[in-house]
């Protein structure tokens, strides 16, 4: 709040100055500034034909409302405007308990696309997946409709059942039957897996900072002698950026977690570890994939670059910018949640599109090695046809065969292979230590395309 009162004060003591001195940059200022109010105009004009030619009565407030939410979107992804009562239920989610299915979702091309299950939910329960596409509500279609109007047909009583229609890659569109209940998830959960602690962070709300130290501590008092940590971040879509600093700190013996630079160089605000490492300098691993978001990545991308721990699975998602949303009168007329900065980890790396890449690149399926090879199939922040360029210019990795994947003799429906590796790279010590598998036999999709338009060609016919 501080900082909007900063702004609003200058803007006004710039106002007064400009009474007293009128400059050249002054009247060359007045073009552009008289230009949006042509557009406003045009604005007017617009509402006021649909007001009165449009073939049934509208509402005003909701026009309006649908202008400011397009305006906002039209910048990036993760802006958007807020109405009053999007407003509650976002806080509601914050504090981590709300009614719905528990699906974090966006929008692509008028589209609604899953980031991500939270675990434990109706939509975890029933099989949703990252990258699936909803495209009806009950039976009634939601393309074209923004990311908010379609969360509100999926939120509602705990108790009502609800039907979503999937479109999924490689395979038919089919409903799902769900029933809303009250979404608590608890955002972190530990369990043993021999001698190291797995800690499972599902996202980030106001909660998790103190859960996943309540869970680490409860595993540690049932197994003193536990030897490694496996932080598992998969899947995590973020949240609060306290909590992201919160849950490195409690890894960390100091030093810069994370820093936010917005559009002024100047405006640079960095977050600092406190000392006290909570496993008391416990050996760690970090797994991540491309479901991996935002608050996940600040933590992924903290304990890599500081040395702390290894990351392996899949590169993330690659949301690299921070959203801040500001109330408008108080939150009576609803917020806007607008993209302020681009977070920077403690390198100096800006994430933004590429992701965060792991130390070992483990898939956790042969059928997810094979899409990896597959540019076609991937979902990163990188396929938002409007998503902020990365701040350096960097591109994310194309399609590539994985570094690893489950072999022929090994199980996944018994066994989670990325947890299996990094409990090698916890045996070995590192990642560089660790005897390495044979590349899995994922074809890239520009190699099989080469091929199949190679079988295409008729042979050639002798002269």
């Amino acid at each position: 709040m501080k900082k909007y009162l900063l702004i609003g004060a200058s803007a006004f003591v710039l106002g007064a100055g400009s009474m007293a001195y009128v400059s050249q940059q002054a009247i060359a200022s007045s073009q552009p500034r008289a230009k949006t109010y042509r557009m406003l105009g045009l604005f007017g004009d617009v509402l006021n034909t649909v007001e009165n030619q449009y073939v049934t009565e509208v509402d005003d407030t909701k026009l309006i409302q649908s202008a400011i939410d397009g305006m906002l979107t039209s910048l990036d992804p993760h802006s958007g405007y807020l109405d009053p009562e999007d407003f509650d239920d976002m806080r509601d989610q914050t504090r981590g308990e709300y009614g719905g299915l528990g699906i974090e979702v966006t929008s692509e091309d008028g589209v609604v696309k899953v980031i991500s299950p939270m675990d434990g939910t109706p939509a975890f329960k029933a099989g949703i997946k990252a990258g699936d596409y909803i495209t009806a509500v009950n039976g009634e279609s939601v393309l074209g409709l923004t990311v908010t109007e379609a969360v509100k047909q999926m939120r509602g009583r705990p108790g009502e059942a609800v039907s979503l229609t999937i479109a999924r890659e490689k395979s038919d569109p089919f409903d799902v039957k769900l029933v809303r209940e009250v979404i608590k998830p608890k955002s972190a959960t530990a369990r043993l897996e021999g001698d190291n602690i797995v800690l499972r962070i599902a996202s980030f709300n106001e909660k998790t900072t103190d859960e996943a130290e309540a869970a680490f501590a409860e595993m540690r008092a049932k197994n003193p002698k536990a030897k490694g940590l496996i932080l598992d971040l998969r899947n995590n879509p973020g949240g609060l950026l306290d909590q992201a600093v919160g849950v490195s700190d409690l890894f960390l013996e100091g030093g810069e977690i994370v820093s936010q630079r917005g559009r002024d160089p100047r405006d640079v605000e960095r977050y600092n570890a406190r000392t006290g490492d909570m496993t008391g300098g416990m050996p760690m691993v970090v797994l991540i994939n491309s479901g991996s978001a935002s608050a996940a990545e600040i933590v992924a991308g903290a304990l890599q670059d500081r040395k702390r721990a290894e990351l392996v699975g899949t590169t993330s998602f690659g949301k690299g910018s921070v959203q801040t949303v500001i109330p408008l009168r108080g939150g009576i007329d609803g917020a806007l949640k607008l993209t302020t900065a681009r977070y920077y980890t403690p390198a100096g790396r800006s994430i933004q599109k590429t992701g965060i890449e792991p130390d070992l690149e483990v898939a956790l399926t042969r059928e997810e090695a094979q899409t990896i090879a597959n540019r076609a199939y991937q979902f990163s922040e990188a396929s938002f046809r409007n998503a902020l360029n990365a701040d350096e210019g960097k591109v994310r990795k194309g399609a590539h065969e994985p570094a690893e994947a489950p072999p022929e003799s090994f199980d996944t429906a018994k066994k989670d292979f990325q947890i299996a590796r990094a409990e090698d790279v916890l045996r070995f010590g590192s990642v560089a230590a660790t005897p390495k598998l044979p590349k899995p036999t994922a074809r890239m999709a520009e190699i099989v395309n080469k091929a199949k338009v190679a079988e295409a060609k008729p042979a050639a016919t002798p002269k």
